[in-house]
């Protein structure tokens, strides 16, 4: 199908930083092709200080939508007019769209992570998770674990200034789901190590071996076992640390690739009302 950019064009992009890795740019656009949608997606390597000048220039050029990777997932909140009830749960957004003048924030990070790992062959539902992270896209995999049945949540932290958000965070879940959520800090190895006895899947939601630092690993490879699902969103490379260190020993594993495709394919419907033809993208992009 022919595919131009035409004078009524609309924009959709992704602001971060870095971005160069990006492949939701391919991805985004060739669903648009295949579909002959008049759209196109770029991605904006966006410094934190200019955060609220890029949200400005995107409302005044009247842009569809965008979606936010690192750092800005929890930054943009201030700027949005409204939230949708997951995003409200889980403070992150991740999809912006612009309605009649008015900024909706969406998150479909956790959407993307649940069935990235059904589609990886792992039912964890009933069962319990150790999540890595309280950052946006953590707390975006937590609320949509605990919405769709997960039990237990063991979430590991860095005891910083940001620990009582991510307590009152935890405690709202609880509240407000059938999972019971549990904040520890991650340099508590004993605790880590009795989660991780405790849990069916290890998710990875810090930036902890991500290109260009891939030499580190969240956690000790003395602490996994084979009969752990180990699962890092981290996508370049897509073979972490984490990852080498749990096949080595037997784990069954997924990086953050399937994720990328399943939150991707939930924003485009939010732009477009259209289905991304998910199938044909994750042969192309997805399979190599």
């Amino acid at each position: 199908m022919r595919y131009e950019i035409t004078g009524t064009t609309r924009l959709t992009c992704l602001l971060g930083s870095p971005v160069a890795h990006s492949i939701s740019p391919q991805m985004h656009n060739e669903a648009f092709r295949l579909l002959g949608l008049d759209y196109v997606y770029t991605a904006f390597d966006i410094s934190p200080q200019n955060l609220p000048d890029a949200v400005h220039a995107l409302k005044l050029l009247n842009v569809r939508g965008y979606n936010l990777t690192m750092p800005h997932k929890t930054a943009i909140l201030p700027f949005m007019d409204e939230l949708t009830p997951a995003a409200k749960l889980a403070q992150a957004v991740n999809t912006v769209t612009y309605e009649s003048g008015r900024l909706i924030g969406h998150t479909t990070d956790g959407i993307g992570y649940m069935h990235s790992v059904k589609d990886a062959g792992y039912d964890i539902l009933g069962k319990n998770m150790t999540l890595l992270g309280a950052g946006g896209a953590a707390t975006a995999i937590c609320t949509q674990a605990a919405l769709d049945g997960v039990k237990n949540i063991y979430m590991f932290k860095r005891k910083n200034a940001s620990w009582k958000t991510a307590q009152d965070f935890a405690d709202k879940v609880t509240r407000t789901t059938d999972c019971q959520v549990f904040l520890y800090d991650i340099a508590d190895t004993y605790q880590l190590k009795q989660a991780l006895s405790d849990s069916a899947i290890l998710t990875n939601a810090t930036n902890v071996g991500m290109a260009p630092d891939i030499s580190n690993s969240p956690v000790d490879r003395s602490l996994l076992y084979p009969e752990l699902v180990v699962s890092d969103i981290i996508y370049n490379p897509r073979k972490t640390k984490l990852l080498q260190e749990a096949e080595s020993i037997g784990c069954p594993t997924c990086n953050g690739l399937y994720m990328l495709l399943y939150q991707g394919a939930a924003s485009f419907h939010c732009w477009t009302g259209a289905d991304m033809p998910v199938e044909i993208i994750k042969k192309k992009y997805f399979n190599s």
